[in-house]
């Protein structure tokens, strides 16, 4: 029978035989993604792109940390008595909702030619089991039932062991309506008996014209309005308190908005990455509970 320091350093070991093939995928995806998706764009759109990458990186880093050190829930990193607030809420069933990174105001980092919108978002799930949620993040074939109508088609086109490859079709309406097809890879990772995280990158990003119609086609890089460039998600969920704690980070990297069409795209480009990330929050703690227990 292991002991607790033969478990931690199975633990650990673990953690490390799932970091280091995840690592080398995210690298190259975003190589991928570099070159499918910049490729005929105009110098400040792949600088855009390069920000991105930059930005993300960053990002994995801090979150690689978060998981050795210091707080596993930002809402554990907020001072008394805004974190006994946010609990507080948390456990009357809201979403706590933060904007991470620079231009609070204005809701986005401004890069060249596009703009970087960072979210994290949380939900408390009582009575729920960590392999519950799992059950319900993992079910992709079922998450245009679980997300709709946010998410029109989702398909797992192939997995190996924590390692996904999924298909989606998003449709997003504000203003405007956008259809996009997406491809993502992602991995999960447990971190211990009550803990887990996963990583996940759009490795395919294809803006579509004529959705439902006999003209359907995916728009050419060229072609696309830019309403969604790039998107990367960390999932972390920790079970204690009789349920489960789930955080969701999401970074997109949208056009930023040309002089004279605020009137038209503004709201979408801005507000959408905050309200899409409170809908998958809310979404996932009710495909969790069941229609019995909402």
């Amino acid at each position: 029978m292991a002991t607790g320091k033969s478990r931690q350093l199975l633990v650990s070991a673990g953690r490390w035989r799932y970091l280091v093939p995840c690592l080398l995928l995210t690298l190259l995806g975003i190589a991928g993604k570099t070159s499918d998706v910049s490729a005929g764009l105009p110098e400040p759109l792949q600088a855009a792109l390069r920000g991105y990458h930059d930005y993300v990186a960053k990002v994995e880093s801090r979150n690689q940390e978060g998981f050795g050190k210091g707080a596993f829930l930002w809402i554990d990193e907020l001072p008394e008595p805004a974190r006994t607030h946010a609990y507080a809420k948390l456990k009357q069933g809201g979403v706590m909702m933060k904007r991470v990174g620079k231009d609070e105001t204005e809701g986005a980092e401004k890069l060249s030619g596009g703009m970087i919108h960072d979210w994290e978002g949380m939900v408390f799930i009582p009575g729920a089991k960590l392999n519950q949620v799992l059950g319900v993040l993992q079910d992709y074939n079922k998450h245009s039932s679980y997300y709709a109508p946010d998410v029109e088609s989702a398909k797992i086109e192939s997995r190996e062991g924590d390692h996904f490859r999924v298909s989606m079709r998003f449709r997003r309406k504000k203003i405007v309506t956008v259809v996009l097809n997406t491809e993502q890879d992602v991995m999960y990772f447990r971190d211990t008996a009550t803990r887990e995280h996963s990583r996940s990158s759009a490795v395919r990003i294809r803006e579509v014209a004529n959705p439902g119609t006999k003209q359907e086609k995916e728009k050419s890089p060229e072609e696309e309005n830019g309403f969604l460039w790039q998107m990367d998600t960390w999932w972390r969920m920790e079970e204690r308190d009789g349920g489960v704690y789930l955080q969701n980070e999401a970074v997109t990297l949208t056009r930023d908005i040309p002089a004279g069409l605020g009137w038209l795209i503004g709201s979408f480009v801005t507000s959408i990455p905050k309200e899409t990330l409170q809908f998958t929050m809310n979404a996932t703690r009710e495909a969790v509970l069941g229609p019995s227990n909402r």
